[in-house]
């Protein structure tokens, strides 16, 4: 169900790329009106992106219900490999999704795309972003359509999630700053005579580097790059240089043949300084671009439009506090930053020339890799299962922190209802779970903030009340047991994060029978 109150606005989201496409499902989701313009047509496939699909990312889908269908049309990798014989291990992650997915982009836009428009968001193909303006009260954007006709579309927000070559950024006239991180890499999708023995083939040699990953169909993306052949995007890739490369990284090039599709394209590492700009907000590749080594821009992005989302849902409902849109800048430009530093790390240790830059790469790689505590902390960076908000100074330890998928009471919101917390996320509403049977809590949270906070009855024996972030994150905790305290604590919480409570008296009768599914909370 949508937050309640009075629907004072729309938003206008251009590009339905993954990022696009999320956030238009996450605000029709929480009855927001939104439409999407995309300058493909609808026919178009984007065959040239990103394939693979990060344990965090999972967990979001998961919690829209799109995470199973998804995983279903790829292949699970249970440790990737990076150079050599070295290895990630992906498996002791925590969560349901201990492990990399490979699939293609568009399996990813088709389940986020079908999920936007059963929720209610339109989207309009062949609509091209030309111009905008804002004022105090929204902006009106200028869009051209594939037939050449010209109008004008006003929202009261817009988000601008049109890629690197965004005109929304640039239509604010913000800069990009940056540079190049490597030239000429050449993209292929063929088919191949041998498979190769790993999920994903990669290596280097200093002066090549070579990457193979399957599409699941008998297709497979090759990503490669040659130093003694640093051309122009502009020239066509030679399928003889693409296997003299391969063979020359991987002592073969499987036999690989009948490409669909080739292209070649040079890599940057920018990032904008705001991400909003009054009522405009940049996210995924317009906000931050980077290496496509460790997976990772896709999704970002996906991470960007889950932490907007809500906080737009909630200032078109009229109970966001007055800091929550300026807090998705604070939040994910320090993400953005890390990412961008991480994949640039990644892709100079790959494309390390020297013969002892390449020896001391394969053994500090060998040392982290068989080391537990580092490994889990590079596999918690690499998936996105570490990603924390800050805190402010005194919070609980949680506080911030990625919130696991804890079991719930049978019975938690309704009977039948969901038997762990990402089954009740997704719908832009906060879920509070809390610890022991008090009647104050429901009421304050089901009564008083009624259509922006879930009840939830922890599932195993904890003392700790938690408020999770309809992105979930844990925005708020608590140890507290004694009643009156506890009470009160939650209050000032609900306060802080959903808005004012209704104006209902608080010492009015209410019996915790009134709320069903909602009882011990």
């Amino acid at each position: 169900m949508p937050p309640t109150g009075e629907q004072t606005g729309n938003v206008l989201i251009v590009g339905a790329g993954p990022t696009g496409l999320l956030l238009a499902g996450d605000l029709a989701a929480a009855g927001i009106r939104c439409t999407v313009l995309e300058r493909r047509d609808a026919e178009t496939s984007n065959l040239t992106r990103a394939f693979a699909v990060h344990a965090r990312t999972l967990e979001m889908l998961d919690a829209r219900g799109l995470a199973d269908d998804l995983v279903a049309t790829g292949q699970r990798v249970g440790a990737v490999r990076l150079l050599g014989k070295t290895s990630l291990d992906l498996a002791r992650l925590p969560g349901r999704f201990p492990f990399l997915l490979v699939t293609p982009q568009y399996e990813t836009e088709r389940v986020l795309r079908e999920r936007a428009l059963e929720a209610g968001a339109e989207i309009v193909f062949g609509a091209e972003a030309v111009a905008l303006r804002q004022d105090a009260a929204g902006v009106d954007v200028d869009v051209r359509t594939s037939d050449g006709a010209t109008g004008t579309r006003r929202a009261s927000y817009v988000v601008g999630t049109d890629g690197v070559r965004s005109t929304v950024r640039r239509a604010l006239g913000l800069p990009f700053p940056g540079h190049s991180a490597v030239r000429s890499v050449m993209l292929a999708d063929v088919r191949l005579q041998d498979a190769p023995p790993d999920v994903l083939t990669v290596d280097s040699t200093g002066d090549a580097f070579a990457f193979l990953a399957p599409f699941g169909d008998g297709w497979y993306r090759v990503i490669a790059w040659n130093r003694r052949h640093q051309a122009p995007d502009s020239e066509p890739v030679d399928m003889d240089e693409l296997r003299m490369v391969t063979r020359r990284v991987h002592g073969t090039d499987f036999g690989m043949h009948d490409p669909r599709w080739t292209s070649r394209f040079h890599s940057d590492e920018r990032q904008v300084p705001e991400y909003r700009a009054g009522r405009v907000f940049l996210a995924g590749d317009a906000a931050h671009v980077h290496s496509p080594a460790g997976g990772q821009g896709m999704n970002t992005g996906l991470q960007d439009a889950a932490n907007l989302g809500w906080k737009l849902a909630a200032e078109l409902h009229g109970w966001a506090p007055s800091w929550l849109l300026d807090s998705y800048h604070e939040e994910r430009y320090p993400v953005g930053r890390l990412v961008l530093r991480g994949s640039g790390a990644i892709l100079r240790g790959v494309l390390a020339e020297p013969w002892w830059q390449r020896t001391a790469r394969t053994a500090g790689l060998w040392a982290a890799t068989h080391t537990r505590p580092v490994v889990r902390r590079l596999a918690g960076a690499v998936s996105g299962i570490d990603i924390a908000y800050p805190a402010p100074r005194g919070s609980h330890r949680l506080t911030g922190r990625r919130a696991p998928d804890v079991p719930l009471a049978d019975g938690s919101g309704g009977p039948g209802g969901p038997g762990r917390l990402y089954e009740m996320l997704g719908d832009g509403l906060f879920v509070l779970v809390v610890a022991a049977n008090d009647p104050a809590v429901t009421y304050l949270a089901a009564k008083r903030w009624a259509g922006r906070v879930h009840c939830a009855l922890a599932g195993r024996a904890t003392r700790t009340t938690a408020l999770i972030r309809p992105d979930g994150y844990i925005a708020w905790a608590t140890d507290e047991t004694a009643p009156d305290r506890r009470a009160a604590v939650i209050r000032d919480a609900l306060s802080q994060w959903c808005g004012r409570p209704s104006t209902r008296d608080a010492s009015e009768p209410h019996p915790v029978e009134s709320v069903p599914g909602d009882e011990g909370t």
